[in-house]
């Protein structure tokens, strides 16, 4: 999801690469789960994110849509985010102790978090978002290792990919529903939700099956 505002307005006001050092370290939340409460409908899913829950849960697509994700609009196109309990207003895959239950594949926003990406000249920079993540005395740490993304080059990539592809979807979208082609802006964003979302991957490489779906 876009956030609107300026770099300095958002961030600490710096760029990163995944090689840098930041404050991010919170000795693996230790015990806090703030960031996983009353967040609505903001953690969006992508296609790697929806292959791990898939494949390590053993619950298809329309399986998980049955309470721990949701469809909504983001940006003229539907995308699935995970789902807050109505009962505690709480993420569905926190367990009993208020952890979380997919942690070793929980999605990339949450891996990301409390970073963002700052996209341009068709590539992004990793940036340290401002006033979000509330556990004090955070320690620095290298990118690349608070992530813990194997294949972290690869994956890069595949964001970038999938950011520009996807924002380039929801600019058809938005165009076909000005000029008054619902069925067409209708159908451009169905065929993103069935093409990577919908339609099962298997186990393996999960970038070898993203690309031959584009």
């Amino acid at each position: 999801m876009r956030r609107e505002g300026t770099l300095e307005e958002i961030s600490d006001g710096k760029l990163y690469t995944s090689n840098d050092m930041v404050k991010a370290g919170c000795n693996d939340c230790a015990g806090c789960s703030s960031c996983c409460r009353s967040v609505g409908n903001t953690i969006i899913l992508d296609p790697y994110d929806i292959y791990n829950l898939t494949i390590n849960l053993k619950l298809s697509f329309m399986e998980l849509l049955n309470g721990k994700i949701e469809l909504n609009m983001v940006d003229g196109v539907i995308l699935p985010n995970i789902a807050m309990t109505k009962a505690t207003g709480g993420c569905g895959f926190l367990d009993e102790n208020e952890r979380c239950s997919i942690h070793t594949f929980r999605p990339g926003f949450c891996r990301l978090y409390p970073l963002g990406r700052y996209y341009e000249n068709d590539s992004f920079k990793y940036i340290l978002l401002k006033d979000e993540c509330k556990k004090e005395n955070r320690t620095k740490v290298k990118i690349k290792t608070f992530l813990g993304v194997e294949n972290l080059k690869a994956y890069e990539e595949y964001v970038t990919d999938w950011h520009y592809y996807i924002k380039k979807i929801g600019q058809s979208v938005t165009e076909s529903m000005a000029q008054g082609r619902e069925t067409e802006a209708k159908a451009l964003s169905m065929n993103v939700l069935q093409t990577f979302f919908i339609t099962p991957y298997t186990e393996g490489d999960f970038y070898e099956q993203y690309y031959a779906r584009k």
